[in-house]
């Protein structure tokens, strides 16, 4: 599976690491995109695949996963073709966030936390582990990865107690959380997620070139 990337930002031979930009429910690469103008970083180039038929599974996040297969399988290997084809461009993981939002940051939830396999970074906006079951990812397997979880109090489609347990879930898992949930109840990415992330992008450069 070869998958189609929009890719934008620094030149790839010049860029310090690249960004995988997964979008949400009824989006597409053009949603990451204009959201990428708000984070402020000039030295990531950004790849972002597009889901078939804009949507990655079909139904909520929260429903058994098996009922969103076998579509899920499928977008979960859409990613990991991704990220292969980031490594065969010269990204290896140390060089890679993975960055998501809504149905986007879920898929990528369920990506680290099922089958760990560290990247450079995380960024998660208002987005949660799959399924009725924790995934039990090894203790450690995530160790050291910086994670920057953001959501809304009473978001309509991603539920406050899902995003910390998702949060606790990548603390057992050893990464380090920064888990904020803002007052509020649209399906939004605030300026201080924005800030923050790039933040975590800004690091993740400085320790890629140094």
């Amino acid at each position: 599976m070869t998958p189609s990337l929009t890719e934008w930002g620094a030149p790839a031979d010049r860029a310090a690491l690249a960004v995988l930009a997964v979008h949400g429910r009824g989006q597409d690469p053009a949603f990451m995109r204009t959201t990428a103008r708000r984070l402020g970083t000039a030295s990531a180039r950004f790849f972002a695949p597009e889901a078939e038929g804009n949507t990655w599974y079909p139904l909520s996040f929260l429903e058994p996963v098996e009922r969103n297969q076998p579509a899920l399988d499928r977008s979960v290997r859409v990613l990991e073709a991704c990220l292969d084809r980031l490594a065969e461009t010269g990204f290896d993981r140390d060089r890679v966030v993975l960055w998501g939002f809504s149905q986007g940051a879920c898929l990528l939830s369920h990506l680290v936390l099922s089958a760990p396999r560290p990247p450079a970074g995380l960024v998660l906006f208002t987005g949660g582990y799959l399924g009725t079951t924790p995934p039990a990812p090894d203790e450690q397997a995530l160790r050291g990865v910086p994670v920057v979880l953001r959501s809304i109090e009473d978001d309509p489609w991603v539920p406050r107690h899902r995003v910390e347990e998702t949060a606790a879930l990548l603390r057992r898992a050893g990464a380090e959380v920064d888990l904020r949930i803002d007052p509020g109840t649209e399906h939004v990415i605030t300026d201080e997620a924005c800030a923050t992330a790039t933040e975590l992008l800004e690091a993740v450069a400085k320790r890629a070139s140094g």
